[in-house]
């Protein structure tokens, strides 16, 4: 994708403006389209999401201009807030419907794993297809992400949704549902612990994948001649370690237990952070676990608000805890971007472990943020 941006003539700077542009709409979407989630139904509000995300690929491949280019990130920003706190909600339903919620982060994970194990072969036609023209990989995807409204048609609200009362469900019983969620004794600390502080840890190292990786590759004497043939490996080993973990998500909740995973994952990944800067080989280890196991972890955390909140008005709150994540990563970011261009990322990743450690401790230290009972609660118990 940045190559093509910079094919484009875009400086580094526009760049940084269409990923802020992304966030900001990310933040001030992501409860507003989880209301018209709730009030339109799941599935619609994924066709609407779906569409919107097919039809900016074929726009960003199409784009002249910097300017069309913030237009359609905005745009491909609101799809993915229709998509993000729905499908989730969707599931979450269907399962209840054949009274098997529980099974939530089994059925997740192993759609996560198929996902994961799809963009593998989709990275090596992706690098093949830009070889020709960096704006073909963009068609193609726009091409198979309308393949999901013809999967979606296919597919019916859940009863539980269906019987859900939805009309009376107007914008200020949405803010107060999901006033009453993160302020639940039983979500509350979790928010803070999981979608403050880790996920926005684990969007750092999503971006300094790529810098670490160069930097400790040349060091150990590597031709940066080699190192972007290499770098393809390495992110399909991180798609291949994802797939497994998701793939076993409802091992890990039924085996470990989401109490254990979340107590002690963020501490591993914290002091984890920190030894790499230490010892820079252990940042290929390290990152490829990490990033390995963000996925099933988004899918447990999911799993844990899910059993904790009632149908109604469902997609807004899920809706919600992404536009927390997506708030809070911002100082994070503008955080280490400063750090890594006066050091290097492998600080800027170290600082972050640091503050994530310290972070969970203060959480811990306030109440423990993963409940030892893994039943659905109501909210505002």
């Amino acid at each position: 994708m940045y190559l093509y941006f910079l094919s484009q003539g875009l400086s580094f700077t526009q760049i940084a403006v269409l990923e802020a542009a992304y966030n900001v709409t990310t933040v001030l979407g992501e409860v507003p389209t989880g209301y018209v989630g709730d009030r339109i139904g799941r599935r619609n509000s994924l066709l609407v999401g779906t569409g919107l995300i097919a039809a900016t690929l074929v726009g960003i491949g199409l784009a002249g201009s910097f300017l069309a280019l913030v237009a359609l990130y905005v745009c491909w920003s609101m799809g993915y807030n229709f998509r993000s706190g729905s499908e989730d909600a969707w599931l979450y339903d269907t399962l209840t419907d054949d009274l098997s919620e529980d099974q939530f982060s089994r059925v997740r994970g192993r759609g996560e794993s198929v996902s994961l194990l799809t963009g593998v072969v989709a990275a090596v036609v992706g690098g093949y297809l830009g070889n020709i023209d960096l704006s073909y990989p963009f068609f193609v995807a726009a091409g198979v992400t309308a393949l999901g409204l013809v999967a979606l048609l296919s597919l019916s609200e859940p009863d539980t949704y269906e019987s859900a009362d939805t009309d009376d469900l107007s914008l200020r019983r949405s803010l107060g549902i999901v006033r009453d969620a993160v302020t639940n004794r039983r979500i509350r600390a979790f928010v803070v612990y999981y979608y403050v502080l880790f996920a926005a840890v684990l969007y750092l190292v999503f971006m300094f994948v790529q810098p670490v990786f160069e930097s400790v590759v040349v060091d150990l004497g590597v031709s940066s001649s080699r190192v972007e043939s290499l770098l393809g490996w390495y992110y399909a080993a991180i798609s291949l370690v994802g797939a497994g973990f998701s793939y076993y998500a409802g091992a890990i909740k039924d085996r470990i237990g989401l109490r254990t995973w979340f107590l002690v994952l963020p501490f591993g990944v914290g002091a984890a952070l920190v030894g790499m800067y230490l010892v820079p080989v252990l940042a290929l280890p390290v990152l490829l676990l990490a990033r390995g196991t963000a996925d099933v972890t988004r899918a447990l955390a999911s799993q844990y608000v899910n059993d904790r909140i009632e149908s109604v008005g469902r997609a807004t709150v899920l809706s919600a805890m992404a536009m927390v994540s997506g708030l809070t990563v911002i100082p994070f970011q503008l955080g280490s971007g400063a750090v890594s261009d006066v050091s290097s990322p492998l600080l800027a990743l170290a600082i972050a472990g640091g503050v994530l450690i310290a972070g969970s401790l203060a959480v811990l230290a306030w109440e423990v943020p993963v409940s030892a009972g893994e039943s659905a609660a109501e909210v505002g118990e």
